[in-house]
């Protein structure tokens, strides 16, 4: 079953701020602040996980807006996708522009000697680290003013009535038994995408090391 909705937020970045440290001086979100047509939006963007034993892998890439897909000519606002290639959906493990190419080859990440030859490849593996790396490679795109592409799924916090969007990782791939195995699913990855000023898109994806970088037509973990 996967998510109960998703879509992709258009809008221009307003800015960005980091969660609160917690008492290891750990933050778990870097925080954005998206304009659009409904209003201000506050989009949370996992760098790391609540769970220590649970680390987030990442990767950043520069696309076009045909490589992005359809979701690149859409107007300001949010719009509901559709799980399906051509609605403008992304998924980490079927787009043909960001599937890792060596981590199906290699079912991990690729050794050392091969992975510069697997950029040029067009492979982008993904990154592994702490949470402070993670956070040191997404807020270079983060450029307050940009086009801004945030793919999730949206809320509304009823208290604060507040719009937002959040899930902005690998939705797919959770391991049988955990809380997320039912939103499990294909085509509704999240991901945050800035527009350069040369019109090519900059693009941060992030996944949790116990999600699967192979899965079914489910979205559920294969092998």
């Amino acid at each position: 079953m996967p998510l109960a909705s998703y879509g992709v937020l258009v809008g221009q970045l307003h800015r960005h701020f980091r969660d609160d440290p917690d008492t290891q001086g750990r933050w778990f979100h870097v925080n954005l602040e998206v304009d659009a047509p409904a209003g201000r939006f506050h989009c949370a963007v996992d760098v790391d996980s609540h769970k220590s034993n649970v680390g987030v892998r990442w990767k950043v890439l520069t696309l076009s807006a045909l490589e992005l897909g359809p979701a690149a000519g859409l107007a300001l606002g949010y719009h509901d996708l559709a799980f399906a290639p051509d609605s403008g959906a992304l998924d980490y493990l079927r787009h043909p522009f960001l599937v890792d190419h060596a981590g199906v080859l290699f079912r991990r990440r690729p050794p050392t000697g091969l992975t510069e030859l697997m950029d040029l490849l067009g492979s982008h593996p993904w990154q592994i680290g702490s949470y402070a790396e993670a956070t040191d490679a997404l807020e270079p795109i983060l450029v307050a003013g940009r086009r801004t592409l945030v793919f999730g799924e949206p809320f509304t916090d009823d208290d604060l009535g507040r719009l937002g969007m959040h899930n902005v990782h690998q939705n797919q791939g959770d391991p049988a038994g955990s809380q997320w195995w039912d939103e499990n699913g294909i085509w509704q990855d999240g991901a945050t995408v800035t527009e350069r000023p040369d019109g090519r898109y900059d693009v941060f994806l992030s996944k949790f090391s116990s999600q699967a970088d192979l899965t079914d037509g489910s979205g559920h973990p294969v092998g």
